[in-house]
């Protein structure tokens, strides 16, 4: 199994989906170890020559930045900033997202501009590499001075507190520890203040978005491309020239794509007796199209944010400069996140509505989808449950970002929310998946109408492995079970 070097160099999307999907290990390279060592030497050195208040290192936090702490105190100030902060609330983090913040907080801290011990970050490495994940909770961040409480909830474990799932078990973190033979660390000064400040939280959730968009538009093309066959639709809306006129990337790209999975269709080269479609397939290219422009713009945000130093105050030893700034406030993923969960709701939206033209009973498909529509009632069911979820999504695209609730008396007077942004995106993502899930069920069965046509290589062959999955539905059954099987097929097969 190969090893991961945490360096200097920028991570990307495609790199870190090949970590998490191959369980690489991750270790630090020679210069981020050196860097992380230079930082902390010079804060000690800094700490003991210069006796001046500098925020978060020898004084309160937030509002109560004008306390100073005796040197006595330092390394018990770091330890009460993680055990106060860990007040989440809400669902459990998905264990994925966690090992994501792991990853993203340690290649963070390797840039050498925290001030944090070289063991703290080898500890998290450790982490990582043993799949000791912490248990972290999704309600509790404003998204400014960073992720807060889930990032304390991240840290709690290096001092041997807070719970871990280790091994599949829920535990006690001092219990989990010992079992990959790592002891707790104590914290100096600054550290905690370098784990908790940051925004990790809304970058894991970010990043794993933009993963499961980039499945999606393929996915939500193809399905797309099988509905628009079962519905005996017309290929002229995706003929290149009309892309040419008004060239915007993703347009373009989408009609690209359909042309390719009706590429030897025996029913879309067939003479039509309409002469135009419905927009929710005569406008794929320009809805999708647009969907797919938003993704790319928004993992560059992203991008450029897990490569970056987000905690507060930030060390600069070249320049012999500590410096307190707002690098932890997550506007920047707050508006891509509302931005993106807006992008991929409309998948959904006209998703749904493909479905819908599906079961209305036109273009020689029986109402419903079934044989017999009266006696069954076939197919009628799972649009209202895409018309359902896509109705919670209109709800969860309400912009977090444009959100902000005063904090810390009055210290932190803007924050971006963007935390409540991720979690909102991460919900859409799951319901898209489902939407798309009940047109390709949908799709599928209309296609059986088509027969003795064929449709393209490409959609046959989609059709042919989901129907060892899911069958024809001849008569009325259980649909509910039809559905999840359908949905854990899209996401194994894209």
């Amino acid at each position: 199994m190969s090893t991961f070097k945490i360096s200097a160099n920028l991570l990307d999307i495609t790199t870190i989906e090949e970590i998490l999907s191959f369980n690489k290990k991750i270790e630090l390279s020679a210069d981020a170890i050196e860097r992380i060592t230079n930082c902390r030497t010079y804060l000690d050195k800094k700490l003991k020559k210069n006796k001046e208040a500098v925020y978060g290192i020898n004084t309160g936090f937030g509002s109560l930045y004008n306390k100073t702490i005796a040197d006595k105190d330092l390394e018990q100030l770091q330890t009460n900033l993680v055990r106060s902060h860990a007040c989440g609330t809400g669902k459990e983090v998905p264990q994925e997202i966690v090992k994501l913040m792991l990853l993203l907080k340690i290649q963070s801290l390797s840039y050498g501009y925290s001030g944090v011990q070289l063991k703290t970050v080898e500890l998290l490495v450790a982490f990582f590499n043993n799949d000791l994940l912490p248990v972290v909770y999704q309600q509790g961040s404003l998204g400014a001075s960073g992720d807060l409480a889930p990032l304390a909830h991240l840290s709690l474990p290096l001092i041997g507190e807070g719970e871990v799932y280790y091994k599949g078990k829920k535990q006690a973190a001092d219990v989990a520890l010992k079992k990959i033979k790592c002891k707790p660390i104590s914290f100096k000064a600054k550290e905690a203040l370098a784990l908790l400040n940051g925004t990790q939280f809304m970058s894991a959730y970010s990043v794993w978005c933009v993963i499961q968009a980039q499945k999606l538009i393929e996915m939500a093309n193809h399905v797309a491309a099988v509905s628009l066959d079962g519905y005996d639709g017309r290929i002229e809306p995706f003929d290149e020239l009309i892309q040419n006129i008004r060239p915007h990337r993703g347009q373009v790209m989408v009609a690209q794509e359909i042309r390719r999975h009706l590429k030897g269709s025996e029913i879309i080269k067939r003479k039509k007796k309409h002469v135009q479609d419905p927009y929710s397939f005569r406008c794929i290219p320009q809805v999708h199209g647009a969907s797919w422009n938003t993704i790319e713009y928004v993992q560059e945000i992203i991008v450029t944010e897990i490569n970056s130093v987000t905690d507060n105050p930030t060390i600069f030893p070249e320049e012999d400069k500590i410096i307190s700034g707002g690098n932890f406030h997550g506007q920047h993923l707050a508006l891509a996140l509302d931005f993106l969960a807006i992008a991929l709701a409309e998948l959904g939206n006209i998703s749904e509505r493909r479905t819908y033209l599906l079961i209305s009973g036109q273009r020689g498909l029986p109402s419903f989808l079934v044989a017999e529509p009266g006696l069954n009632s076939g197919f009628m069911i799972p649009q209202y449950t895409a018309a359902s979820i896509v109705s919670k999504n209109k709800i969860l695209c309400t912009p977090a970002s444009v959100d902000s609730i005063v904090s810390s008396n009055g210290q932190e007077d803007h924050v971006s929310m963007g935390a409540n942004a991720a979690t909102k995106c991460y919900e859409i993502i799951e319901n898209i998946f489902t939407i798309i899930g009940i047109e390709l069920f949908n799709a599928a069965q209309a296609l059986e109408f088509r027969r003795p046509l064929q449709s393209s290589p490409s959609i046959e062959k989609l059709h042919s492995s989901f129907r060892k999955e899911v069958k024809f539905i001849k008569q009325d059954k259980l649909m509910y079970p039809e559905i999840e099987k359908t949905v854990s097929f899209l996401k194994m097969y894209f």
